[in-house]
C-alpha cells in the first residue's frame, strides 16, 4: 500500500507542478482575496485532481477510451473556459484600475484597504466557499487530466487491485495536488501583503493576460492539428 500511496504522489505532483492556467490563477486568488481565497481556490483543484486519480484507478482504460475520440471539442471547451474567466477576471479589475488612477497624487493605501475596495466593488468579494467550487468546476472541465491518470494506473502493475491500494494511491494525488496548490496560494498572500495596491493590480493583471495566452496556445495547438 505505501507503493501505491507514493506512485499517487508523484501522480499528484506530475499534474499539479507544471506552471499552467490553473496554477495562474490561483495565484491571483491570492493575490486579490489573501491566503483564504487562494487556499479555497487550491482545495478546489486539488480536489478535481483527487476525484480525477480515482476514477482513472477505478476505471482508468475504459475512461481514455470515452474521452479520446472528443478531445478537440473538450480543447474548444477549454479554450472557451479560459477566455471568459480572464475577460471576467479583467472586468472585475476595472474598478480597482479607475480609484487607483484617480488617487494618483494620494499615498499608496494600505494593503487592508485595498482588500476593503475591492470587497466593495465585488472584485474579491467571493466567499471561500464558492471559490472553492469554482476552481473544482474550471479543473474538472480539464479531462486531459483523466487520461493523464489512466495512462499513469496502466503503466504501473504493482499499484494493484485490492480497494486499499487503489484508495491509496488517489489519496496521494490529492495530498500532493493540496500541498502544491497550498504553496502557490501562500506565494500569492505574501505577495498580497507586500506588493504596494498598483503593483498588485498590475501583476493581477498580467496574470489574467497570461491566462489568455495559455487559450490562445490551446487554440493553435487544435488549429494545427
Amino acid at each position: 500500500m505505501t507503493e501505491a500511496f507514493l506512485a499517487g504522489v508523484i501522480a499528484g505532483y506530475g499534474v499539479a507542478v507544471p506552471v499552467g492556467a490553473i496554477a495562474v490563477l490561483i495565484v491571483d486568488a491570492s493575490l486579490r482575496g489573501g491566503l483564504r481565497a487562494g487556499l479555497a481556490a487550491g482545495a478546489g483543484t486539488a480536489t478535481a485532481d483527487g476525484l480525477y486519480a480515482g476514477l482513472a484507478a477505478l476505471a482508468g482504460a475504459a475512461i481514455a477510451r470515452l474521452v479520446t475520440p472528443i478531445q478537440t471539442q473538450l480543447g474548444w471547451l477549454s479554450v472557451a473556459v479560459l477566455v471568459v474567466i480572464a475577460i471576467r477576471g479583467l472586468l472585475m479589475l476595472r474598478p480597482e484600475l479607475v480609484v487607483s488612477a484617480a488617487a494618483l497624487p494620494a499615498p499608496e493605501p494600505t494593503m487592508d484597504a485595498a482588500a476593503a475596495g475591492g470587497r466593495r466593488t465585488g472584485s474579491s468579494g467571493d466567499s471561500a466557499g464558492r471559490t472553492y467550487l469554482r476552481f473544482l468546476g474550471l479543473t474538472i472541465i480539464n479531462p486531459m487530466t483523466v487520461v493523464y491518470f489512466a495512462a499513469l494506473v496502466l503503466g504501473l502493475p504493482s499499484l494493484g487491485n485490492e480497494a486499499a491500494e487503489r484508495a491509496a494511491f488517489v489519496l496521494g494525488a490529492f495530498l500532493a495536488s493540496l500541498s502544491w496548490q497550498s504553496l502557490l496560494a501562500g506565494l500569492g498572500a505574501i505577495v498580497h501583503r507586500r506588493l504596494p495596491v498598483r503593483s498588485r493590480l498590475a501583476t493581477s493583471l498580467l496574470g489574467n493576460l497570461i491566462v489568455l495566452a495559455f487559450a490562445a496556445n490551446i487554440a493553435r495547438g487544435l488549429l494545427v492539428a
